[in-house]
């Protein structure tokens, strides 16, 4: 049977960090190893990762793209799943991941996202992020939309996919700012289908939290608009500030 390896860059999580990694320790079936990359973090992230007996590396570059490739070359596991330090994942993960790449057809997955707060879920964002994986593709790339299946995943959604279709294509744009996962898939999509599995995932709406709804959800759709016609990522990053 084919392992899981589960890589989360962090920087800075210690506030969600535990929760997430208390959840990897009862996934049934269990994956390989759970990798935590930090990017110099100067919180406590690096001690709770210690106590959940996760594989820790560490780097210089707090860049989550630089940071998920170094997980993938040190990963043992077949498949990768690039995980958020405050998203939180079903027990039963791991066989989702596999039974969607028994699929030959299929390069690459990931899960419908749920944004939720202490008191909260984000519905409207969650629809809209969900709704973007097709809409995006269909507007920005519609020839792989319609013949590669292309759909575009973005980082809350928990991408999976397996470790040679990974390094075949080269990894994560290691320049890119943002939207490295959408990039991915791009590059994914000359291997294979890339699918929204039909799964929920859940995701810290704190950014939405800061921002406040509207303003958090035009910003989504005006850096998906505006990367999709070009616009570099370094530029959109300047509007995406980083929120712990």
């Amino acid at each position: 049977m084919a392992s899981v390896s589960i890589i989360i860059p962090t920087l800075n999580e210690s506030k969600v960090l535990a929760r997430t990694l208390r959840q990897l320790t009862i996934l049934d079936p269990p994956a390989k190893e759970v990798i935590v990359v930090d990017g110099g973090s100067d919180d406590d992230t690096v001690a709770i990762a210690q106590k959940y007996s996760a594989t820790i590396l560490t780097t210089q570059h707090a860049r989550r793209s630089t940071q998920m490739n170094l997980g993938a070359q040190q990963a043992s596991g077949d498949i990768l799943c690039f995980l958020h330090g405050d998203t939180i994942v079903p027990d039963d993960v791991v066989d989702v991941i596999l039974a969607t790449l028994s699929d030959s057809t299929v390069a690459c997955g990931g899960f419908v996202s749920l944004m939720t707060g202490r008191m909260t879920t984000r519905w409207s964002t969650s629809l809209h992020n969900s709704l973007k994986t097709y809409y995006a593709p269909l507007l920005f790339r519609p020839r792989l939309f319609l013949t590669k299946g292309l759909r575009l995943l973005f980082g809350d959604q928990v991408m999976f996919c397996r470790r040679t279709d990974f390094l075949a294509c080269g990894g994560f744009d290691s320049a890119l700012e943002i939207m490295e996962e959408a990039d991915l898939c791009i590059k994914l999509a000359q291997r294979g289908r890339i699918k929204q599995v039909n799964r929920t995932v859940q995701s810290s709406d704190r950014r939405v939290a800061k921002w406040g709804p509207i303003k958090a959800n035009l910003i989504y759709l005006a850096i998906g608009m505006l990367w999709g016609v070009g616009v570099s990522t370094t530029t959109l990053k300047r509007f995406y500030e980083n929120v712990r």
